[in-house]
């Protein structure tokens, strides 16, 4: 790991553009709740009063050190000093200290959901493409961070990949498969989970919604695949949409160098669920990416996630992480392997990603190294975990606590490199600091 890294130069409105959505020197209040919905409640939880504090997350740069995990000696990581990392849960045990639900195969993609006890879920996605035996599991803790439970959200589904949280507190899974669809799934179990075949049928990758345009965003995980968003006919708003209908676009960017601030227009895709050949066959039709003349391709979308107006997203063929403008219908390069040549190892294939509470950007990597890397316009690429000794696995499903206190994470083949030994991990230390 080098200990001087420079950042790729930045043209100044470009910067600008980003700033407004990543803000992660900023100080702000750490409230207990993402968008101020409880997982489980009718309508909006209030939010409780929080000190003002300031993310530590820029302040971790080269401080990593190596530790044994908590319940688990045998398992190293590199993290930040004053961090610690627990084991929560493992394939085909039940979870540690929490249900009897043996933990599922092939942990992928996740997110938080604050409970009204104060608590906390953590999903996470099933990724295994045997047909019908992938889904969702579960992992519920208490307002202290014990893990006091684990279920099933969903099951009978196929290759869950990544996917995205909703303000109303649901989980979008995303099957990665031809036929793929969105599942919307209930962090608390209690109902069953639901396709929405509206958002498209493709290799979907993770979806993001901006709860202030009131649309979803996807991305499709193929070598030329579309970027696309859906608006639902029936999204009141600060209120639930209605996914079973609405208009599904691609986007089609203008101008060739991705490396400049391009703007964006969306082209409705005609046929956003083609016709199969027989019952689980490919596609009959033409495929969704394929529908609209012009429509830009992206070489693996991968994670997705909405901040402050702007979705950013990944593309692992060319190694990039991407920011969509969602009020000018701009699109930028956060960052480009080829280009931050500085950060070395660059970022190999590019995956899931999530944003902190304080606007940091974590990007996690599904290539040679196991490594949780934070991004940005004005940021030196860094690395904030190094799992040792799983080379053969991949990190996955990085996700913060409500509070910003914890971050969520799974190695998903583990040790072995295959997916009976996925584990799911906890990390925890001062991700925030006082203002």
């Amino acid at each position: 790991m080098p200990n001087e890294r420079h950042p790729m130069p930045v043209d100044p409105n470009r910067r600008r553009l980003l700033q407004r959505g990543l803000t992660a020197c900023g100080v702000l209040a750490v409230g207990p709740l993402l968008w101020g919905n409880a997982a489980g409640s009718p309508r909006p939880a209030q939010p409780m009063a929080a000190p003002m504090r300031r993310s530590n997350i820029p302040n971790l740069a080269n401080t990593l050190q190596e530790i044994a995990v908590e319940n688990d000696p045998g398992t190293r990581m590199l993290v930040p000093r004053g961090f610690a990392v627990r084991e929560v849960a493992r394939t085909g045990r039940p979870a540690r200290c929490g249900g009897d639900y043996p933990w599922h195969p092939y942990p992928d993609g996740g997110a938080v959901f604050p409970t009204n006890d104060g608590g906390w879920i953590y999903v996470s996605n099933s990724e295994v493409d045997i047909p019908r035996q992938g889904g969702v599991g579960a992992l519920r803790f208490n307002a202290g961070g014990d893990l006091v439970d684990s279920y099933s959200i969903c099951q009978g589904t196929t290759n869950n990949c990544a996917g995205g949280p909703t303000p109303w507190g649901t989980w979008l899974s995303c099957e990665e498969t031809d036929e793929g669809l969105v599942f919307e799934c209930d962090p608390l179990g209690r109902e069953p989970a639901v396709a929405a075949p509206a958002l498209g049928m493709f290799k979907h990758e993770a979806a993001a919604v901006d709860p202030v345009g009131r649309r979803i965003y996807l991305t499709e995980d193929v070598e030329d695949g579309g970027f696309y968003r859906f608006t639902p006919d029936h999204y009141p708003r600060g209120g639930r949409p209605d996914l079973r209908s609405g208009r599904l676009e691609v986007a089609v960017v203008t101008g060739d160098d991705p490396l400049q601030t391009r703007p964006v227009t969306w082209e409705p895709v005609p046929v956003p669920v083609p016709r199969l050949v027989g019952k689980d066959g490919p596609p009959e039709e033409t495929p969704t990416r394929y529908q609209v003349a012009g429509s830009e391709a992206f070489d693996g979308g991968e994670g997705c996630w909405y901040h402050d107006g702007v979705v950013y997203f990944t593309t692992k063929g060319d190694n990039r992480v991407w920011a969509v403008d969602t009020v000018a219908d701009t699109i930028d390069v956060v960052y480009d392997k080829a280009s931050d040549a500085a950060f070395n190892p660059g970022i190999d294939d590019v995956d899931n990603l999530t944003i902190s509470a304080g606007g940091d950007l974590v990007v996690a990597e599904d290539g040679a190294e196991m490594r949780l890397v934070v991004v940005g316009p004005d940021v030196q690429p860094f690395e904030l975990v190094n799992v040792l000794g799983q080379r053969g696995s991949e990190i996955t499903g990085p996700a913060f606590s409500p509070d910003g206190s914890r971050l969520y994470f799974s190695s998903q083949k583990g040790k072995t490199g295959e997916g009976t030994d996925g584990r799911t991990y906890e990390m925890r230390g001062p991700f925030f600091i006082d203002a």
